[in-house]
């Protein structure tokens, strides 16, 4: 181990003993890595109710008898485009309202936990701890909570996604205002003008890209996890895909119908939003 003794004032041998040093953090990781991996994949094996090895020749099984049923129904595509696309609505709707409250609830979250934005500085461990919690807890829990109180319906998943969004675009907007120029700020203060004024008009001017930004990438992971929380019975076209998936054969040609509207939905959504994006984006520099 003699590199890791090499003197300071040899600039090759230090390098080398730093480079011997990452190689050897790196490779204790990896050890690391593996065996929390294959100690992890026993327990879940252990307590799956089939084992992952036998069932693994069966994994295009389903795949296949969707696509062979869809072909022989292809004629019925057009109809189950129609029926299904009211509920794609209702789950764009969804996460265009979650998006809307979330953001703005992460925008005064990320202001008051920005340090020489906040309007109570000694608050701001408290509020960056409640953007944690919102961000650690999945939107699938607090929508099965949501449910089990209000019942099923799409106002439990926009609540439960606009909670999580409000923590994840919290984080961000906050990171994004800690590089906000403070000279406009002073200046509005200098004149006596409040808190909102100082935000709305020395602060927003600033940072409102790269938050619209943010939140239309939010919008296009939101429409996702409203159609992941219809299976739970939060409405929506994931309600309607856990039904034909759950009849089995008969309806899988219904189910490759959401599927492929889901998909156009959200390549339709990226393509629009990463048009905006990339037009907000010279505003930023």
């Amino acid at each position: 181990m003699a590199f890791l003794t090499a003197s300071p004032a040899d600039p090759r041998g230090a390098y080398m003993a730093l480079t011997h040093r990452r190689r050897l953090y790196s490779g204790l990781l990896l050890v690391v890595f593996v065996l929390m991996f294959i100690g992890t994949f026993q327990v879940a094996e252990s307590r799956n109710a089939g084992g992952f090895w036998n069932g693994l020749s069966q994994i295009f099984d389903f795949p296949a008898s969707a696509v062979r049923e869809f072909v022989e129904r292809i004629d019925r595509f057009p109809a189950n485009l129609v029926r299904f696309f009211p509920s794609l609505i209702e789950t764009v709707n969804i996460a265009a309202a979650s998006t809307l409250f979330g953001a703005l609830m992460g925008l005064v979250l990320a202001l008051l936990s920005t340090r020489g934005l906040a309007l109570w500085p000694r608050m701001i461990p408290v509020f960056r701890r409640s953007m944690d919690m919102l961000r650690a807890l999945p939107e699938i829990v607090i929508a099965l909570v949501l449910i089990f109180i209000m019942g099923g319906g799409p106002v439990p998943a926009m609540i439960a996604i606009a909670l999580h969004t409000a923590g994840a675009l919290g984080k961000l907007f906050s990171e994004v205002a800690e590089n906000a120029d403070l000279k406009p700020v002073e200046g509005l203060a200098s004149v006596g003008a409040n808190w909102t004024q100082r935000m709305w008009f020395g602060v927003l001017p600033q940072v409102a890209p790269n938050f619209i930004s943010y939140a239309m990438l939010r919008f296009e992971i939101n429409i996702r996890a409203s159609a992941i929380l219809g299976f739970v019975g939060a409405g929506g076209i994931g309600f309607d895909l856990r039904n034909t998936m759950t009849w089995g054969q008969g309806r899988f040609d219904q189910a490759v119908a959401i599927f492929i509207l889901l998909f156009l939905t959200i390549v339709v959504v990226d393509q629009i939003s990463s048009h905006y994006r990339n037009k907000l984006a010279p505003a930023e520099h």
